[in-house]
């Protein structure tokens, strides 16, 4: 059990005490199940315990590290940052326009229970994101998609909070600098908020009216299957939980982190390159005129498919996810994963690229 003790604070600042905990594992806080330990890890339930972090005499100067539901990380050493676990929870819709639902969400709250509510409320729109691990706060972070649809076509705004100030600014969707699998969150240096600010809520937009989206191959075949052209985005929300669950293993059950590779992107005339050696080659068409291949094939065109270093290994029904077989260690998932970046390499002359953020 971690030791929690109280770090006072002088008479003059807003609040008294931080509630610190010292020496926690965090196996059971990271999707891996990676040993690693916290030298001191706060936990955030309300926006005022981060400013009390903040406005503290020591706290507020050291090094920090925010931890949400710990599915896009992978632990390869104790952290010595002061850990900020997001708990901040709550769930509402905020306001109805004629173009849209506006719905706000703790950071803290489960990416897919708020997918579900969202449902519950009569505000479809977030169904094709459905069973992505993780929490609300770290959405916007990663930029999480699936199945057509990316969380920045859904975000309205986002609320943070400086960790230099403790001024609670409102950013919109705009200023986000959304890419594939990233934002300003993600980026150190000017203009980059990674380190220098915490998300604690996030604003959604639902479109009206709803549209399907069903572009995706396994979605077609799942109206193919059913006879069911025009789905309700609850249907949505079915198939794509069935899809998942069949694809992918269960945290709970087979620790990892979802994808571990970015789908590349390549130039039309890379494609053709690549399509003339390996005709098969799963690729999708962009609008920009690029081509986005898919990672998970290139890896198991490798040979992956089952290989493992140590405790890690490749998930055999779904190349692009890494597993932990019960006792890997951090260091055993990066040397597979560099492995599988210069086998890629050497057979296609493409660099993968992880998702999940090597700590």
């Amino acid at each position: 059990m971690p030791n929690t003790r109280d770090e006072g604070q002088p008479p003059n600042q807003t609040n008294s005490t931080v509630k610190v905990e010292e020496g926690v594992n965090l196996r059971p806080y990271n999707s891996f199940g990676l040993p690693a330990t916290a030298q001191r890890l706060v936990r955030i339930q309300q926006e005022a315990d981060l400013r009390r972090v903040i406005d503290h005499p020591e706290l507020g100067r050291a090094p920090k590290f925010v931890l949400g539901g710990g599915s896009n990380i992978v632990l390869t050493r104790d952290v010595e940052a002061l850990v900020l676990k997001m708990e901040i929870l709550g769930k509402r819709v905020v306001e109805e326009r004629e173009d849209a639902w506006i719905l706000e969400v703790g950071a803290g709250e489960t990416w897919h229970e708020v997918v579900r509510w969202s449902l519950e409320q009569g505000c479809p729109g977030l169904e094709n994101l459905a069973l992505i691990p993780g929490t609300a706060g770290a959405a916007p972070v990663q930029n999480i998609g699936a199945y057509g649809v990316e969380i920045k076509d859904r975000i309205e705004a986002v609320e943070v909070i400086d960790l230099i100030t403790g001024r609670p600014v409102r950013l919109p969707a705009s200023v986000l600098a959304f890419g594939y699998r990233d934002s300003v969150f993600k980026h150190t240096g000017f203009g980059g908020l990674a380190g220098k600010s915490v998300i604690t809520r996030v604003l959604l937009r639902c479109p009206k009216p709803w549209v399907p989206q069903l572009s995706y191959l396994d979605l077609e075949r799942k109206m193919a299957e059913t006879g069911i052209t025009a789905p309700s985005a609850q249907q949505v929300f079915e198939w794509v939980c069935q899809i998942r669950r069949a694809k992918l293993p269960d945290p709970r059950q087979i620790g990892n982190a979802g994808s571990f590779f970015k789908n590349p992107v390549v130039s039309e005339e890379q494609c053709r390159d690549i399509i003339g050696r390996d005709p098969g080659i799963v690729h999708y068409p962009m609008p920009d005129g690029t081509v986005k291949l898919a990672a998970g094939w290139l890896i198991d065109a490798c040979g992956w498919k089952g290989k493992s270093v140590g405790g890690a290994a490749v998930y055999e029904r779904q190349a692009l996810v890494l597993v932990n077989r019960g006792e890997a260690r951090g260091a055993e998932v990066v040397t597979l994963a560099r492995a599988i970046q210069e086998s890629v390499y050497g057979r296609f002359g493409i660099r993968l690229e992880p998702e999940p953020v090597i700590v």
